[in-house]
């Protein structure tokens, strides 16, 4: 997929995609809010009216209130890309998320997700 199109993508668009894999692993959806206002510093009230603008990728995550300090401790390898190695910084963000969710439906605890 084009990573333009990729961010381009509203961020509702997708997700459901990750409620809906967390709990497929018996996890919950406020534990996705959780990842995400821990990655981005978006509250419930921003998130829901994101999802409810349709916001594209790139806007959510140019526009979010703060970027965690620790993202630099998220590593691995995510859709066959080591996430630390990725060189645009948007897709690199959109990897870190979809790291965290792969990670909460994997079974890791909160604590390690949100490297505390």
């Amino acid at each position: 997929m084009n990573k333009n199109r990729v961010f381009k993508m509203a961020f509702s668009s997708v997700y459901p995609h990750y409620v809906a894999k967390a709990e497929k692993k018996n996890r919950t959806k406020a534990e996705v809010d959780q990842i995400i206002a821990w990655l981005t510093g978006y509250n419930a009230i921003q998130l829901q009216i994101i999802l409810d603008q349709k916001v594209n990728f790139e806007t959510f995550f140019t526009e979010a209130p703060k970027l965690n300090k620790n993202v630099s401790k998220i590593t691995g390898v995510i859709c066959g890309y080591r996430v630390e190695n990725i060189e645009d910084p948007l897709m690199q963000k959109i990897r870190y998320l979809d790291k965290l969710i792969d990670e909460l439906a994997k079974g890791k605890t909160l604590e390690k997700i949100l490297r505390t």
